[in-house]
């Protein structure tokens, strides 16, 4: 396993374009997909494998490995139970990045949304040289909202519903952004 970072009880590692079946399984599920766009879970299986894991594993590679996608596995018995990401702007400058993630509803409940959050913020902050991370989300997604604060990141303002959101429960209570400088998280 290709390691990129380990946690108590998780391991992340680069994600490959074998991995498209672990993802397509993962955005089967309605309830995990319950506040994302609705194109994501629709998408056919030949396109996943064929042009979004390759593009993936691509824009992982312009960043050197350090910033992408990333498998997480549970260290006691190594099942998969989603990724996370820490993502800069296609057009954005490096040190800024979205942090991102989406775990199997078994593993919900259990903290690992945070663990790995906060392992990626140490890692972003004290070795990649980040600046700033941001994580956005619907309003009504109290659960992503709550890993978020417990992460340490703070409601920064409220953002528009992409288009293609707009048909979500809740969509019309709007989005809203979360963020942490490297300042506020030395802080911490």
């Amino acid at each position: 396993m290709d390691t990129y970072l380990e946690t108590e009880r998780l391991t992340l590692r680069h994600v490959t374009v074998e991995d498209a079946d672990l993802l397509i399984e993962l955005n089967s599920d309605p309830e995990v997909m319950r506040y994302l766009p609705p194109g994501e879970a629709e998408r056919p299986a030949a396109e996943m494998r064929e042009l979004v894991m390759p593009a993936i594993v691509a824009e992982c590679r312009r960043w050197q490995g350090e910033l992408g996608l990333f498998a997480v596995h549970e260290k006691d018995g190594g099942a998969f139970i989603g990724w996370f990401s820490l993502w800069p702007e296609s057009e954005g400058p490096r040190e800024d990045a979205e942090l991102g993630y989406r775990l199997r509803k078994a593993a919900w409940g259990r903290g690992y949304a945070t663990e790995g959050s906060l392992a990626l913020l140490h890692k972003g902050f004290t070795e990649l040289g980040m600046r700033s991370v941001w994580a956005e989300t619907l309003a009504v997604n109290s659960r992503s909202r709550r890993v978020m604060e417990k992460a340490g990141l703070t409601l920064t303002g409220e953002i528009p519903v992409p288009e293609d959101m707009r048909v979500i429960d809740g969509a019309d209570q709007g989005g809203v952004r979360y963020g942490i400088t490297r300042e506020q998280w030395q802080q911490r």
